[in-house]
């Protein structure tokens, strides 16, 4: 499977009609939707309890123990949609690349990309790779029925990052050192995880996912001259390549309000934006035809249910003349969140948004 294959558009799900999918359409919603990034995970102790003695790699290829998780905060939280429980290092494990998701520290590459010989490691990704994947969002879709399942991917600067600094960086000097130093090398780099990532989410669709979001963790590194020249085009290409399935594009990043209007020109139909930039300017920045997902700070969640409810109203107020609008977190659910906190914030939106 490669980037260049045709998409067969999706037939009408039985989630075709929820307020997630009308919103990210920028259709008329009963209510405005909620869902959370990270809301599968750490802060459930449903979650720590079946993770326990099982590596995130492995939990990641399990599709009983991906259903299992994906579900949990469906049923605890009553969150308007899904996000399927993996990881972004996923696809590049797949494909062979030796790396390992360290506890406390996160994916570690044990042979990092540095030269033009090691884009060798990058081949094509199949679904037989991962039919795991396959296998998990068919159990998925039928346990959810009318909630939609969102599939995900890491966008390709974000993976090109892991891959050449070899773990997590805080500087990301030996990515953008290739970014700089040699374009054609990063350029070719990209291109390539652009097909690996754009193959991955063809796997999801197919499968049954309803939407897709393409998380670039890191952009915000970026100045938008340099995000314009050397990521915008890869990015574009894994959006282009499931545009014909019909399916809602989101694409995030962190602290990146000065690449709002870039990254909906990549291609996204949903622009996530986290808590540095309200709602409505966010809305200037991006411009017309895009709906936009987010952005209470997640730190907010440890304040007392009053400031949470107060600072929820100043988002939704922020939002209200959106074309479209998903409320979420400006970024993931923190691990140490009192998940009563997240119940409770679902239940107030849907309240206070009823239409």
């Amino acid at each position: 499977m490669s980037a260049n294959d045709a998409p067969r558009a999706q037939q009408p799900s039985a989630a075709y009609d929820s307020a997630f999918l009308k919103a990210c359409r920028r259709e008329p919603v009963p209510h405005t939707p909620v869902w959370f990034m990270r809301q599968a995970g750490r802060s459930l102790p449903e979650y720590r309890k079946v993770r326990e003695g099982i590596g995130m790699l492995e939990s990641c290829m399990r599709p009983d123990l991906v259903t299992e998780i994906t579900l949990q905060p469906v049923r605890r939280h009553g969150v308007d949609a899904a996000i399927y429980f993996s990881d972004i290092v996923v696809p590049l494990k797949a494909i062979g690349i030796d790396l390992d998701i360290k506890p406390g520290v996160g994916p570690v590459v044990e042979r990092p990309i540095r030269t033009r010989e090691d884009l060798a490691q990058l081949r094509d990704l199949t679904p037989e790779d991962v039919s795991y994947v396959t296998e998990a969002i068919g159990l998925l879709t039928r346990e959810l029925g009318a909630t939609p399942l969102i599939g995900f991917a890491g966008a390709p600067f974000t993976l090109a990052s892991y891959l050449v600094e070899g773990g997590p960086s805080r500087t990301y000097e030996n990515a953008k050192a290739m970014m700089y130093g040699d374009p054609e090398l990063w350029a070719d780099l990209l291109d390539r995880l652009s097909d690996i990532t754009a193959a991955f989410l063809k796997v999801q669709i197919e499968a049954g996912a309803s939407a897709v979001q393409l998380f670039d963790s890191w952009a915000g590194a970026l100045a938008p001259v340099d995000y314009r020249r050397s990521v915008l085009p890869a990015s574009a290409k894994v959006f282009e390549a499931v545009a014909g399935y019909g399916v809602p594009r989101i694409h995030f990043g962190v602290g990146t309000g000065e690449l709002l209007g870039l990254m909906g020109e990549a291609g996204a139909d949903v622009v996530g934006v986290d808590w540095r930039v309200p709602m409505d300017e966010a809305a200037r920045r991006v411009g017309p035809g895009k709906a936009l997902q987010g952005n209470l700070d997640p730190t907010v969640l440890f304040a007392p249910t009053e400031a949470v409810e107060a600072k929820t109203r100043e988002v939704l107020d922020s939002a209200k003349n959106l074309e479209g609008h998903v409320f979420n977190l400006g970024h993931g659910v923190m691990p140490s969140t009192d998940p009563d906190a997240l119940t409770r914030l679902v239940e107030h939106v849907h309240t206070l948004t009823a239409r």
